[in-house]
């Protein structure tokens, strides 16, 4: 219930845009990120997949994730 599934795009160490799975889309930070956040928002297909992402990526995995940390 507390995982989020996180993707974020940097170039020269500056975040350009962040998707988030709490919020479901991507969220643009400098001009040019806000302009590829609002067409990967608008890509219906892609923006499915990283909306299900939490539960085809994150939730199958997790009880290895914690047993390697602990």
């Amino acid at each position: 219930k507390g995982i989020e599934f996180i993707r974020s795009t940097y170039f020269n160490k500056l975040q350009y845009t962040k998707f988030s799975s709490s919020v479901g889309k991507f969220v643009g930070f400098t001009e040019q990120g806000m302009k590829n956040a609002a067409a990967s928002n608008n890509n219906n297909m892609y923006m499915a997949s990283l909306r299900a992402a939490k539960e085809t990526i994150c939730q199958p995995n997790i009880q290895r994730m914690y047993d390697n940390i602990l």
